[in-house]
């Protein structure tokens, strides 16, 4: 049966949209790589299927996702896996999230963070996806006089650590308040932003000079007495 299901599939022409509930055979990842190869005469084992200058990846009927031709040789040999609602890939023995690929860091949150400009969810297509705010704690803030940039960290309720005029002195003050706040006792395991565009020293320097918010640094005071309490 599965093999007439194949047959059937790979000489008929029948529509793709139409072939995804042909069989009740063959899986629904086997349907897609049969339909594709006899479209596209091109075998891919994952669910892809080729466009024109795009290509999808179908996790179920109804999760088709969007990618650019570029991203084929990634996707050919690296399986998209759901968990709880989130999509992951296994990458050398590593499971990143899909997300991640494209500058999306873990906890950024949709039209905060990031966004899909055309609203389509799972078009992962490069010029489909804006990232607003790429570092962790970092919020883009817009005024009447221009563009700043909230950092923001979460010690038993989020604290506003300093609001800033560039995106890559925001990124570090965040930095310098997770290194702060650890040597006042509190490590939480926070991910360190990482600014590619800068040198060593040029991260030093701006590292040195800037200066994190009065209310942030009195917070911490008190935790640092609130903690030493509890010892006695």
């Amino acid at each position: 049966m599965a093999y007439q299901d194949g047959f059937y599939l790979l000489h008929e022409n029948i529509p793709l949209e139409k072939a995804i509930h042909y069989s009740k055979v063959l899986t629904f990842s086997k349907v897609i790589s049969l339909v594709n190869y006899r479209d596209n005469n091109y075998y891919i084992s994952n669910p892809i299927y080729l466009h024109n200058g795009y290509f999808s990846y179908y996790l179920s009927e109804n999760e088709e996702y969007k990618f650019d031709i570029d991203d084929l040789f990634y996707y050919t040999s690296h399986r998209i896996l759901k968990r709880n609602g989130h999509l992951f890939i296994n990458d050398y023995g590593m499971q990143i999230t899909l997300a991640s690929r494209y500058g999306i860091h873990t906890h950024a949150v949709l039209n905060r963070d990031y966004e899909f400009i055309n609203g389509d969810i799972y078009d992962y297509r490069y010029s489909n996806i804006h990232v607003i705010n790429p570092y962790y704690g970092v919020f883009e803030k817009k005024e009447y006089f221009g563009q700043l940039y909230e950092v923001k960290l979460n010690l038993n309720g989020t604290h506003l650590v300093g609001v800033y005029h560039d995106l890559d002195v925001a990124a570090i003050a965040y930095n310098k308040a997770i290194d702060i706040a650890t040597q006042y006792g509190i490590n939480k395991n926070y991910k360190q932003n990482y600014i590619e565009t800068l040198s060593s020293e040029e991260y030093a320097e701006i590292y040195t000079n800037i200066t994190l918010s009065k209310s942030f640094l009195i917070f911490l005071e008190k935790m640092k007495y609130k903690f030493l309490d509890n010892l006695q």
